[in-house]
């Protein structure tokens, strides 16, 4: 267990190392020119802004299952997490269509601080689950005003660098922990299938303008929007459908014994 969390204390440390000895790294100045630009209703960027509407499907939906009495695949001391997922997933809906109704620096800042609330959370909630879940709830606060000062940097400098942690590092830590530790809720499938369904996102994002070419009109944002909506579907899906490690032998799963 010790090597496994050194492991993951070297790599989070290596990679800040990296990325602050790097050079400042600027937005890219044709970021806002997505492929899918057509204005339909009077709304520009029509299915950009109204692809963000799963968003606050799946954030409601997941504050509601959270109201319920009922939620065998949460651990209590995660409720604060899972809820800061929820609202920040539909506080992405409402960022994420006011930035593409007009897509620029000042506007995508209310694209990325929701962003990084979730991002925030979903860690903590990987740590709690699958490592301790004290540990997970202690470092909900931390790592929520890490992802707000790495967006406040970014406004104030120009410079995505500590951004850029917040997405990528956060993604190879919780792919690690996955990988390394043992969860404390079964089946696991759903946090895996969650991660996949994100990258699948970063890769459709990445694949903007060949995407709309290919399809004549449905572009890889615009997918993009409904994959990550689709990873937080299956987190919720996780906290109404997963049940605790059961005893094997005198072992139990390591965060579950850790709740009072």
């Amino acid at each position: 267990m010790r090597t496994r969390i050194a492991l993951l204390l070297a790599v989070a440390f290596a990679a800040s190392v990296g990325m602050f000895l790097h050079a400042p790294i600027l937005q890219l100045p044709d970021y806002h020119s997505f492929a899918d630009q057509e204005t339909i209703l009077g709304v520009p960027n029509f299915w950009n802004v109204v692809s963000n509407a799963p968003f606050l499907l799946v954030g409601g939906w997941g504050l509601f299952v959270l109201t319920r009495k009922h939620t065998p695949g949460l651990l209590p001391p995660l409720r604060g997490a899972y809820f800061c997922l929820f609202v920040g997933t539909l506080l992405v809906g409402l960022g994420s269509s006011y930035y593409h109704l007009d897509p620029n620096d000042s506007t995508l800042v209310w694209d990325r601080l929701p962003m990084t609330i979730a991002f925030m959370a979903v860690l903590a909630i990987a740590v709690g689950e699958y490592i301790d879940v004290r540990w997970g709830a202690r470092l909900l606060v931390p790592l929520l005003v890490c992802g707000v000062l790495s967006i406040v940097y970014w406004h104030r400098t120009g410079d995505l660098r500590p951004y850029f942690l917040v997405q990528f590092l956060t993604l190879l830590l919780i792919f690690l922990i996955l990988l390394l530790f043992r969860p404390g809720l079964r089946p696991a499938s759903y946090f895996w299938l969650a991660l996949g369904s994100y990258g699948l996102a970063k890769i459709l994002e990445l694949l903007d303008l060949p995407i709309y070419n290919t399809l004549h009109g449905t572009s890889g944002h615009t997918l993009k929007h409904l994959a990550a909506a689709v990873a937080i579907a299956l987190l919720v899906l996780a906290v109404k459908r997963r049940r605790p490690e059961p005893e094997k032998g005198n072992r139990r799963a390591f965060p579950v014994s850790r709740i009072e």
